[in-house]
């Protein structure tokens, strides 16, 4: 009887983590994280879609499996004991549940192989770009280019305490953010000057390593303009966790009036422009 009943408790509380799984992927953040959020980040690209529908269709997998070994459990506390067998049986095998419980996770296997290759494929074929950026990892800060629009380039660096904004999220906010136009193919050449570093953007669903000496690439299209943030993903030294990655998608002619602006303030190509940036509106106006 305690048996059934711790069996019962434990069945709530998987089915209670589910629910909460589902509810914190609906009210995940758009372009950042969100307080007590539990599932991805809200997506805005196909890609991003791709990878939340493939974690979503896995995770009925894992509940699947994870219920199934649970009740095998319980059946074999109920049945199997020394109060309804006093005597152990003699038995020494079952060839076909064994056959069963090699060929059937095998199989499982072999469905989710073929799911996550396909997404992998799906991401790493970078289609034709509209527009190309270069993002160049160094200690502890990133670096982007234009090549397409002026070959100007800039560093982005993270904001302090006591130079962000009201409204700009901590540890996330940059001095100068990567500006990008909405409904664009976007190709990302990703390399770093110094150590490995890694430029991941969650909504985007993009994670790519900053290998010194190599030229990596990735690619989105966002479909919404706004925010975005991301960070380094990879351990890159002592500042690793203060390398943030802000990314501003604005409308075709807002970014058209940005790289006008951008190609007079970063013309000489200086390592460190000035902290501050105007918004948009500001650039714009000049």
């Amino acid at each position: 009887m305690r048996t059934m009943r711790a069996g019962t408790l434990l069945v709530a509380a998987a089915l209670g983590a589910a629910v909460l799984a589902g509810a914190g992927a609906a009210h995940a953040g758009f372009g950042q994280p969100s307080p007590w959020q539990t599932g991805l980040q809200e997506a805005d690209t196909t890609v991003m879609n791709a990878i939340i529908a493939f974690n979503d269709h896995l995770l009925y997998f894992i509940i699947g499996i994870a219920a199934l070994v649970f009740v095998l459990l319980v059946v074999a506390m109920l049945r199997f004991n020394k109060y309804v067998h006093p005597v152990p049986s003699k038995r020494t095998g079952n060839p076909p549940l064994e056959l069963a419980w090699t060929v059937v996770p095998f199989l499982v296997v072999l469905v989710m192989i073929f799911f996550s290759y396909r997404l992998l494929f799906f991401e790493e074929d970078v289609p034709r770009s509209e527009i190309t950026v270069k993002a160049t990892g160094h200690q502890w800060f990133w670096q982007y280019t234009y090549p397409e629009n002026g070959n100007f380039q800039y560093v982005s660096s993270m904001l302090s305490d006591a130079q962000r904004k009201p409204g700009q999220p901590r540890l996330l906010s940059v001095d100068n953010e990567l500006v990008l136009p909405v409904n664009k193919v976007v190709r990302v050449e990703v390399i770093g000057a110094d150590v490995v570093h890694s430029f991941a953007v969650p909504s985007f669903g993009i994670k790519v390593d900053a290998v010194p000496g190599r030229l990596n690439a990735t690619w989105f299209k966002a479909t919404r303009t706004g925010m975005y943030y991301g960070q380094c993903s990879e351990l890159c030294g002592m500042n690793h966790s203060f390398m943030p990655i802000a990314i501003r998608v604005v409308s075709e002619r807002e970014f058209d009036e940005w790289v006008a602006y951008a190609r007079k303030q970063f013309a000489s190509g200086s390592a460190r422009p000035a902290q501050e940036t105007a918004s948009i509106e500001t650039k714009a106006a000049k």
